[in-house]
Protein backbone atom coordinates (compact mmCIF):
# COMPACT_ATOMS: atom_id res chain seq x y z
CA UNK A 1 0.00 0.00 0.00
CA UNK A 2 2.26 2.31 0.86
CA UNK A 3 4.47 1.60 -2.44
CA UNK A 4 1.08 2.64 -4.67
CA UNK A 5 0.76 5.82 -2.42
CA UNK A 6 4.33 6.60 -3.32
CA UNK A 7 3.95 6.05 -6.70
CA UNK A 8 0.59 7.97 -6.73
CA UNK A 9 2.47 11.08 -4.92
CA UNK A 10 5.44 11.07 -7.75
CA UNK A 11 2.62 10.94 -10.36
CA UNK A 12 0.64 14.24 -8.74
CA UNK A 13 3.76 16.25 -8.58
CA UNK A 14 4.63 15.10 -11.83
CA UNK A 15 1.60 16.56 -13.68
CA UNK A 16 1.62 19.49 -15.63
CA UNK A 17 -0.30 22.28 -13.61
CA UNK A 18 -0.04 24.85 -16.98
CA UNK A 19 -2.29 24.72 -20.04
CA UNK A 20 -0.82 25.64 -23.79
CA UNK A 21 -2.94 26.52 -26.40
CA UNK A 22 -2.55 27.21 -29.85
CA UNK A 23 -4.86 28.16 -33.30
CA UNK A 24 -5.71 26.61 -36.27
CA UNK A 25 -3.62 28.24 -38.63
CA UNK A 26 -3.60 26.33 -41.82
CA UNK A 27 -4.69 22.64 -43.64
CA UNK A 28 -3.16 21.11 -45.92
CA UNK A 29 -4.12 17.67 -47.41
CA UNK A 30 -4.47 15.81 -44.22
CA UNK A 31 -2.20 17.90 -42.39
CA UNK A 32 -3.04 20.70 -40.15
CA UNK A 33 -1.14 23.26 -39.38
CA UNK A 34 -1.15 25.26 -35.78
CA UNK A 35 0.76 27.89 -34.25
CA UNK A 36 1.24 27.75 -30.07
CA UNK A 37 3.74 28.29 -27.26
CA UNK A 38 6.54 27.14 -28.26
CA UNK A 39 7.66 25.05 -25.40
CA UNK A 40 4.45 22.96 -25.87
CA UNK A 41 5.28 22.58 -29.02
CA UNK A 42 7.59 19.07 -29.56
CA UNK A 43 7.84 16.32 -32.19
CA UNK A 44 5.27 13.56 -31.46
CA UNK A 45 2.95 15.57 -28.59
CA UNK A 46 -0.80 15.65 -28.98
CA UNK A 47 -3.15 17.94 -29.02
CA UNK A 48 -7.01 18.45 -29.29
CA UNK A 49 -8.20 20.80 -31.80
CA UNK A 50 -12.07 21.98 -31.05
CA UNK A 51 -14.90 22.80 -32.96
CA UNK A 52 -18.09 21.20 -34.06
CA UNK A 53 -16.79 17.94 -33.54
CA UNK A 54 -12.92 17.71 -31.32
CA UNK A 55 -10.36 16.33 -33.46
CA UNK A 56 -7.16 14.27 -31.89
CA UNK A 57 -3.86 14.89 -33.56
CA UNK A 58 -0.15 14.06 -33.16
CA UNK A 59 2.65 16.93 -33.98
CA UNK A 60 4.44 14.94 -36.59
CA UNK A 61 6.59 17.86 -38.19
CA UNK A 62 7.03 21.64 -38.31
CA UNK A 63 6.85 24.28 -40.91
CA UNK A 64 8.89 27.18 -39.39
CA UNK A 65 7.85 28.03 -36.09
CA UNK A 66 4.19 26.49 -36.34
CA UNK A 67 3.65 22.67 -36.31
CA UNK A 68 2.45 20.22 -38.09
CA UNK A 69 -0.38 17.90 -36.53
CA UNK A 70 -1.37 14.45 -38.27
CA UNK A 71 -4.66 13.96 -37.35
CA UNK A 72 -6.18 10.80 -35.51
CA UNK A 73 -9.99 11.50 -36.07
CA UNK A 74 -12.05 12.51 -38.88
CA UNK A 75 -10.81 16.11 -40.35
CA UNK A 76 -14.43 17.64 -41.76
CA UNK A 77 -15.31 20.03 -39.15
CA UNK A 78 -11.72 22.10 -38.66
CA UNK A 79 -12.09 26.02 -39.18
CA UNK A 80 -9.54 28.45 -39.46
CA UNK A 81 -8.79 30.00 -35.99
CA UNK A 82 -10.12 26.75 -34.11
CA UNK A 83 -8.28 26.09 -30.51
CA UNK A 84 -6.06 23.87 -30.16
CA UNK A 85 -5.48 22.30 -26.63
CA UNK A 86 -1.76 21.18 -26.44
CA UNK A 87 -1.00 17.98 -24.47
CA UNK A 88 2.10 16.12 -22.94
CA UNK A 89 4.90 14.78 -25.61
CA UNK A 90 5.07 10.85 -23.68
CA UNK A 91 1.90 9.53 -24.01
CA UNK A 92 1.28 6.51 -21.46
CA UNK A 93 -1.01 3.65 -20.83
CA UNK A 94 -1.41 1.58 -18.20
CA UNK A 95 -2.79 -1.74 -19.01
CA UNK A 96 -3.43 -4.69 -16.39
CA UNK A 97 -4.43 -8.16 -16.28
CA UNK A 98 -8.36 -7.37 -16.99
CA UNK A 99 -7.43 -6.62 -20.56
CA UNK A 100 -7.05 -10.20 -21.09
CA UNK A 101 -10.07 -11.10 -23.37
CA UNK A 102 -10.73 -7.66 -24.51
CA UNK A 103 -10.45 -5.77 -27.76
CA UNK A 104 -8.73 -2.47 -28.10
CA UNK A 105 -7.99 0.77 -30.20
CA UNK A 106 -4.71 2.30 -30.65
CA UNK A 107 -5.47 5.21 -27.56
CA UNK A 108 -6.24 1.72 -25.21
CA UNK A 109 -10.06 2.20 -25.36
CA UNK A 110 -12.03 -0.92 -25.65
CA UNK A 111 -14.14 -1.30 -29.06
CA UNK A 112 -15.42 -4.94 -28.14
CA UNK A 113 -18.78 -3.47 -26.60
CA UNK A 114 -17.94 -5.17 -23.19
CA UNK A 115 -18.20 -2.26 -20.96
CA UNK A 116 -14.85 -0.02 -19.59
CA UNK A 117 -11.35 -1.20 -19.17
CA UNK A 118 -9.98 -1.51 -15.57
CA UNK A 119 -6.87 0.98 -15.68
CA UNK A 120 -3.85 -0.40 -13.84
CA UNK A 121 -1.56 1.29 -11.79
CA UNK A 122 1.86 1.50 -13.19
CA UNK A 123 1.79 3.71 -16.47
CA UNK A 124 3.48 2.42 -19.61
CA UNK A 125 4.91 4.63 -23.00
CA UNK A 126 3.24 4.13 -25.93
CA UNK A 127 6.38 4.35 -27.41
CA UNK A 128 8.80 3.47 -25.35
CA UNK A 129 12.52 3.43 -26.32
CA UNK A 130 13.95 -0.15 -26.34
CA UNK A 131 16.25 -1.72 -23.29
CA UNK A 132 19.50 -1.37 -23.69
CA UNK A 133 21.17 -4.00 -25.49
CA UNK A 134 24.07 -4.69 -22.67
CA UNK A 135 20.92 -4.88 -20.09
CA UNK A 136 19.19 -7.64 -21.54
CA UNK A 137 18.84 -11.44 -21.15
CA UNK A 138 19.64 -13.86 -23.46
CA UNK A 139 16.81 -15.48 -25.13
CA UNK A 140 15.49 -18.73 -23.68
CA UNK A 141 14.33 -21.86 -24.21
CA UNK A 142 12.52 -22.98 -27.48
CA UNK A 143 8.90 -22.14 -27.65
CA UNK A 144 6.25 -24.41 -28.92
CA UNK A 145 4.03 -22.81 -31.05
CA UNK A 146 2.14 -25.92 -31.72
CA UNK A 147 2.50 -25.64 -35.49
CA UNK A 148 4.79 -28.88 -37.28
CA UNK A 149 6.16 -27.00 -39.59
CA UNK A 150 7.87 -24.13 -37.77
CA UNK A 151 8.18 -26.06 -34.50
CA UNK A 152 10.74 -28.54 -36.52
CA UNK A 153 12.07 -26.12 -39.61
CA UNK A 154 11.99 -22.74 -37.84
CA UNK A 155 11.79 -23.16 -34.09
CA UNK A 156 11.29 -20.54 -31.89
CA UNK A 157 13.02 -19.68 -28.78
CA UNK A 158 11.71 -17.14 -26.04
CA UNK A 159 11.96 -13.93 -26.51
CA UNK A 160 13.20 -14.53 -30.00
CA UNK A 161 11.48 -12.43 -33.08
CA UNK A 162 10.37 -13.79 -36.91
CA UNK A 163 9.02 -12.59 -39.57
CA UNK A 164 6.25 -14.14 -41.73
CA UNK A 165 6.55 -13.28 -45.15
CA UNK A 166 3.49 -13.39 -47.63
CA UNK A 167 1.25 -12.15 -50.44
CA UNK A 168 -2.51 -11.46 -49.57
CA UNK A 169 -4.79 -14.49 -49.44
CA UNK A 170 -1.81 -17.06 -48.76
CA UNK A 171 -3.21 -17.68 -44.94
CA UNK A 172 -1.06 -16.24 -43.05
CA UNK A 173 -4.32 -14.56 -40.93
CA UNK A 174 -5.48 -18.24 -40.27
CA UNK A 175 -1.53 -19.32 -39.45
CA UNK A 176 -1.32 -16.34 -37.01
CA UNK A 177 -4.76 -17.69 -35.47
CA UNK A 178 -2.88 -21.24 -35.54
CA UNK A 179 -0.23 -19.65 -33.34
CA UNK A 180 -2.23 -17.62 -30.80
CA UNK A 181 -4.25 -20.89 -29.61
CA UNK A 182 -1.70 -23.24 -29.69
CA UNK A 183 1.37 -21.71 -28.71
CA UNK A 184 2.98 -22.41 -25.40
CA UNK A 185 2.98 -18.85 -23.78
CA UNK A 186 1.42 -17.40 -21.01
CA UNK A 187 0.13 -13.71 -22.90
CA UNK A 188 -0.48 -13.43 -26.05
CA UNK A 189 -0.72 -9.78 -27.60
CA UNK A 190 -2.58 -9.58 -31.22
CA UNK A 191 -1.84 -6.10 -33.27
CA UNK A 192 -4.72 -5.67 -36.38
CA UNK A 193 -3.07 -3.22 -38.54
CA UNK A 194 -4.85 -1.77 -41.04
CA UNK A 195 -7.27 -4.54 -41.20
CA UNK A 196 -9.96 -4.88 -43.14
CA UNK A 197 -13.26 -3.72 -41.18
CA UNK A 198 -15.25 -6.55 -42.16
CA UNK A 199 -12.63 -8.72 -41.42
CA UNK A 200 -11.87 -7.90 -37.82
CA UNK A 201 -14.89 -9.55 -36.22
CA UNK A 202 -14.59 -12.96 -38.24
CA UNK A 203 -10.65 -12.90 -37.49
CA UNK A 204 -11.91 -12.92 -33.45
CA UNK A 205 -14.98 -14.62 -32.96
CA UNK A 206 -14.01 -17.16 -35.69
CA UNK A 207 -10.03 -17.64 -36.79
CA UNK A 208 -9.03 -17.10 -32.87
CA UNK A 209 -11.88 -18.01 -31.30
CA UNK A 210 -12.94 -18.74 -27.83
CA UNK A 211 -9.85 -20.20 -26.61
CA UNK A 212 -7.44 -17.92 -28.31
CA UNK A 213 -8.80 -14.56 -27.33
CA UNK A 214 -9.35 -15.72 -23.50
CA UNK A 215 -5.77 -15.40 -23.05
CA UNK A 216 -5.38 -12.72 -25.81
CA UNK A 217 -5.47 -8.88 -25.92
CA UNK A 218 -6.24 -7.75 -29.19
CA UNK A 219 -5.69 -4.03 -30.92
CA UNK A 220 -6.89 -3.21 -33.30
CA UNK A 221 -6.75 0.24 -36.49
CA UNK A 222 -8.56 -0.87 -39.53
CA UNK A 223 -7.81 0.47 -42.85
CA UNK A 224 -10.33 3.48 -42.81
CA UNK A 225 -8.95 4.83 -40.07
CA UNK A 226 -6.27 7.86 -40.05
CA UNK A 227 -2.71 6.72 -40.88
CA UNK A 228 -1.82 8.41 -37.42
CA UNK A 229 -4.02 5.87 -36.01
CA UNK A 230 -2.66 2.95 -38.53
CA UNK A 231 1.12 3.86 -37.05
CA UNK A 232 0.02 4.16 -33.25
CA UNK A 233 -1.50 0.62 -33.20
CA UNK A 234 1.20 -1.53 -33.02
CA UNK A 235 3.12 0.46 -30.26
CA UNK A 236 0.16 0.41 -28.76
CA UNK A 237 0.42 -3.59 -28.93
CA UNK A 238 4.29 -3.59 -27.90
CA UNK A 239 3.43 -1.46 -24.66
CA UNK A 240 0.23 -4.10 -23.86
CA UNK A 241 2.98 -7.15 -24.18
CA UNK A 242 5.97 -5.13 -22.24
CA UNK A 243 3.69 -4.49 -19.17
CA UNK A 244 2.71 -8.50 -19.52
CA UNK A 245 6.63 -8.82 -19.59
CA UNK A 246 7.94 -6.95 -16.94
CA UNK A 247 4.98 -8.57 -14.73
CA UNK A 248 6.86 -12.13 -15.28
CA UNK A 249 4.96 -14.04 -18.26
CA UNK A 250 6.38 -15.04 -21.29
CA UNK A 251 4.30 -13.18 -24.05
CA UNK A 252 3.69 -14.16 -27.66
CA UNK A 253 3.47 -10.56 -29.56
CA UNK A 254 1.87 -11.08 -33.29
CA UNK A 255 1.67 -8.17 -35.56
CA UNK A 256 -0.45 -8.24 -39.15
CA UNK A 257 1.43 -6.57 -40.61
CA UNK A 258 4.23 -4.55 -40.23
CA UNK A 259 4.29 -3.70 -44.37
CA UNK A 260 0.82 -1.38 -43.60
CA UNK A 261 2.65 0.47 -40.54
CA UNK A 262 5.20 0.83 -42.95
CA UNK A 263 2.04 2.59 -45.56
CA UNK A 264 1.00 4.55 -43.03
CA UNK A 265 4.37 6.23 -41.97
CA UNK A 266 5.14 6.82 -45.38
CA UNK A 267 2.04 8.54 -45.75
CA UNK A 268 2.59 11.35 -42.95
CA UNK A 269 6.44 11.51 -44.51
CA UNK A 270 5.58 12.52 -47.55
CA UNK A 271 3.10 14.73 -46.04
CA UNK A 272 5.66 16.44 -43.67
CA UNK A 273 7.95 16.60 -47.21
CA UNK A 274 10.24 13.82 -46.72
CA UNK A 275 11.59 12.92 -49.91
CA UNK A 276 10.58 9.31 -51.45
CA UNK A 277 12.93 6.64 -51.83
CA UNK A 278 12.56 3.25 -53.27
CA UNK A 279 8.68 2.64 -54.58
CA UNK A 280 7.84 6.04 -52.68
CA UNK A 281 8.68 4.93 -49.06
CA UNK A 282 10.55 7.60 -47.08
CA UNK A 283 13.54 7.73 -44.90
CA UNK A 284 11.57 7.86 -41.62
CA UNK A 285 10.04 4.34 -42.63
CA UNK A 286 13.42 2.69 -42.17
CA UNK A 287 14.16 4.48 -38.98
CA UNK A 288 11.03 3.41 -37.63
CA UNK A 289 10.99 -0.13 -38.32
CA UNK A 290 13.76 -1.32 -36.04
CA UNK A 291 12.35 1.53 -32.68
CA UNK A 292 9.21 -0.77 -33.09
CA UNK A 293 10.52 -4.51 -33.65
CA UNK A 294 13.62 -4.04 -30.81
CA UNK A 295 11.17 -3.30 -28.44
CA UNK A 296 10.02 -7.02 -28.27
CA UNK A 297 12.87 -9.76 -26.54
CA UNK A 298 13.91 -11.09 -23.68
CA UNK A 299 13.33 -8.74 -20.59
CA UNK A 300 16.24 -7.23 -18.43
CA UNK A 301 19.37 -9.57 -17.35
CA UNK A 302 17.61 -10.86 -13.99
CA UNK A 303 13.93 -10.52 -15.20
CA UNK A 304 11.78 -13.70 -16.07
CA UNK A 305 9.09 -12.44 -18.65
CA UNK A 306 10.30 -12.13 -22.57
CA UNK A 307 8.19 -11.35 -25.48
CA UNK A 308 8.32 -13.64 -28.80
CA UNK A 309 7.45 -11.40 -31.93
CA UNK A 310 6.29 -12.63 -35.08
CA UNK A 311 6.12 -9.56 -37.44
CA UNK A 312 3.93 -10.39 -41.11
CA UNK A 313 4.73 -8.84 -44.02
CA UNK A 314 2.34 -8.28 -46.64
CA UNK A 315 4.72 -8.76 -49.72
CA UNK A 316 4.05 -6.18 -53.15
CA UNK A 317 3.28 -8.59 -55.71
CA UNK A 318 4.42 -11.67 -53.94
CA UNK A 319 7.95 -9.94 -54.64
CA UNK A 320 10.05 -11.11 -51.41
CA UNK A 321 12.64 -8.97 -52.21
CA UNK A 322 10.66 -5.47 -51.89
CA UNK A 323 11.60 -2.92 -49.44
CA UNK A 324 9.99 -3.12 -46.75
CA UNK A 325 10.28 -7.23 -46.62
CA UNK A 326 14.48 -6.80 -47.45
CA UNK A 327 14.69 -4.06 -44.20
CA UNK A 328 12.71 -6.36 -42.08
CA UNK A 329 14.67 -9.37 -43.09
CA UNK A 330 17.76 -7.47 -41.55
CA UNK A 331 16.23 -6.12 -38.67
CA UNK A 332 14.85 -10.11 -37.03
CA UNK A 333 16.04 -13.25 -35.92
CA UNK A 334 14.74 -15.39 -39.18
CA UNK A 335 12.02 -15.41 -41.27
CA UNK A 336 8.72 -17.62 -42.09
CA UNK A 337 7.85 -17.41 -45.96
CA UNK A 338 4.68 -18.01 -47.10
CA UNK A 339 3.93 -19.09 -50.98
CA UNK A 340 1.12 -18.81 -53.40
CA UNK A 341 2.28 -22.03 -55.37
CA UNK A 342 1.90 -24.11 -52.58
CA UNK A 343 -1.53 -22.69 -51.30
CA UNK A 344 -3.10 -23.10 -54.66
CA UNK A 345 -2.19 -27.04 -54.33
CA UNK A 346 -3.50 -27.56 -51.10
CA UNK A 347 -1.27 -27.54 -48.76
CA UNK A 348 -1.61 -25.01 -45.23
CA UNK A 349 0.19 -23.15 -43.89
CA UNK A 350 1.59 -22.64 -47.26
CA UNK A 351 5.02 -22.75 -45.91
CA UNK A 352 8.10 -22.85 -48.06
CA UNK A 353 10.71 -24.61 -45.26
CA UNK A 354 13.43 -24.56 -47.81
CA UNK A 355 13.17 -20.79 -47.84
CA UNK A 356 12.45 -20.48 -44.15
CA UNK A 357 14.82 -20.08 -41.38
CA UNK A 358 15.51 -19.46 -37.75
CA UNK A 359 18.64 -17.70 -36.64
CA UNK A 360 18.44 -19.73 -33.82
CA UNK A 361 17.06 -23.09 -34.16
CA UNK A 362 20.28 -24.26 -34.14
CA UNK A 363 20.71 -23.75 -30.44
CA UNK A 364 16.45 -24.61 -29.88
CA UNK A 365 17.03 -28.33 -31.30
CA UNK A 366 19.16 -31.32 -29.83
CA UNK A 367 21.68 -32.61 -32.39
CA UNK A 368 19.49 -35.69 -33.49
CA UNK A 369 16.58 -33.46 -34.24
CA UNK A 370 19.00 -31.08 -36.27
CA UNK A 371 19.98 -34.27 -37.83
CA UNK A 372 16.30 -35.15 -38.81
CA UNK A 373 15.49 -31.60 -39.91
CA UNK A 374 18.95 -31.89 -42.09
CA UNK A 375 17.51 -35.07 -43.92
CA UNK A 376 13.96 -33.80 -44.54
CA UNK A 377 15.42 -30.55 -45.88
CA UNK A 378 18.02 -32.57 -47.60
CA UNK A 379 15.32 -34.82 -49.34
CA UNK A 380 12.84 -31.92 -50.16
CA UNK A 381 15.71 -29.53 -51.44
CA UNK A 382 16.76 -32.48 -53.97
CA UNK A 383 13.32 -33.39 -55.14
CA UNK A 384 12.44 -30.13 -55.41
CA UNK A 385 16.24 -29.41 -57.85
CA UNK A 386 14.53 -32.72 -59.69
CA UNK A 387 10.83 -31.89 -60.00
CA UNK A 388 10.74 -31.18 -63.12
CA UNK A 389 12.51 -34.03 -64.34
CA UNK A 390 10.21 -36.16 -62.44
CA UNK A 391 6.38 -35.05 -63.75
CA UNK A 392 7.61 -35.06 -66.90
CA UNK A 393 9.20 -38.85 -67.11
CA UNK A 394 12.79 -37.67 -67.85
CA UNK A 395 14.40 -39.69 -64.64
CA UNK A 396 13.71 -43.26 -64.48
CA UNK A 397 13.72 -44.97 -61.16
CA UNK A 398 17.40 -46.51 -60.14
CA UNK A 399 19.25 -43.68 -61.62
CA UNK A 400 20.45 -42.30 -58.52
CA UNK A 401 19.75 -43.55 -55.09
CA UNK A 402 19.27 -40.24 -53.33
CA UNK A 403 16.57 -38.86 -56.10
CA UNK A 404 15.14 -42.27 -55.27
CA UNK A 405 15.17 -41.72 -51.39
CA UNK A 406 13.65 -38.27 -52.14
CA UNK A 407 10.94 -39.02 -54.38
CA UNK A 408 9.92 -42.30 -51.55
CA UNK A 409 9.39 -39.59 -48.36
CA UNK A 410 8.03 -36.82 -50.13
CA UNK A 411 4.34 -37.50 -49.55
CA UNK A 412 4.78 -38.54 -46.10
CA UNK A 413 6.99 -35.66 -45.80
CA UNK A 414 4.04 -32.91 -47.20
CA UNK A 415 1.51 -35.03 -44.94
CA UNK A 416 3.82 -34.05 -42.04
CA UNK A 417 4.06 -30.02 -43.14
CA UNK A 418 0.11 -29.89 -43.35
CA UNK A 419 -2.07 -29.14 -40.83
CA UNK A 420 -5.32 -28.41 -39.90
CA UNK A 421 -6.32 -25.15 -38.18
CA UNK A 422 -7.60 -26.79 -34.85
CA UNK A 423 -4.98 -29.08 -34.99
CA UNK A 424 -2.10 -28.54 -32.58
CA UNK A 425 0.98 -30.69 -31.95
CA UNK A 426 3.27 -31.16 -29.14
CA UNK A 427 7.33 -30.46 -29.85
CA UNK A 428 7.99 -34.00 -29.03
CA UNK A 429 5.17 -35.55 -31.23
CA UNK A 430 6.11 -33.61 -34.27
CA UNK A 431 9.48 -34.77 -34.44
CA UNK A 432 7.90 -38.58 -34.06
CA UNK A 433 6.01 -37.89 -36.56
CA UNK A 434 8.89 -36.36 -38.50
CA UNK A 435 11.33 -39.76 -38.14
CA UNK A 436 8.52 -41.96 -38.80
CA UNK A 437 7.99 -39.68 -42.58
CA UNK A 438 11.86 -40.39 -43.32
CA UNK A 439 12.13 -43.89 -41.95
Amino acid sequence: MVSVLSRLAHEIDALEVRRFEGRVTGLSGALIEASGPTEALALGARATIHGARDVRAEIVGFRGDRALFAPYDSIEAIRPGARVSLEGAAPMVRPSRAWLGRVIDCFGRPVDGEGPLAQGVKPQLVRAPPPSAHDRSRVGGRLDVGVRAINAFAALCRGQRMGVFAGSGVGKSVLMSMLARGASADVIVIGLVGERGREVKEFIEDTLGEEGRRRSVVVVATSDESAARRRLAPHMACAVAEYFRDEGKDVLLLVDSVTRFAMAQREIGLSVGEPPTTKGYTPSVFAELPKLMERAGPGREGEQGSITALFTVLVDGDDHNEPIADAVRGILDGHIVMERAIAERGRYPAINVLKSISRLMPMCHAAEENALVLRARAALSLYAEMEELIRIGAYKPGADAEVDEAVRVRPALEAFLTQAREERTPIKDGFAMLAEALR
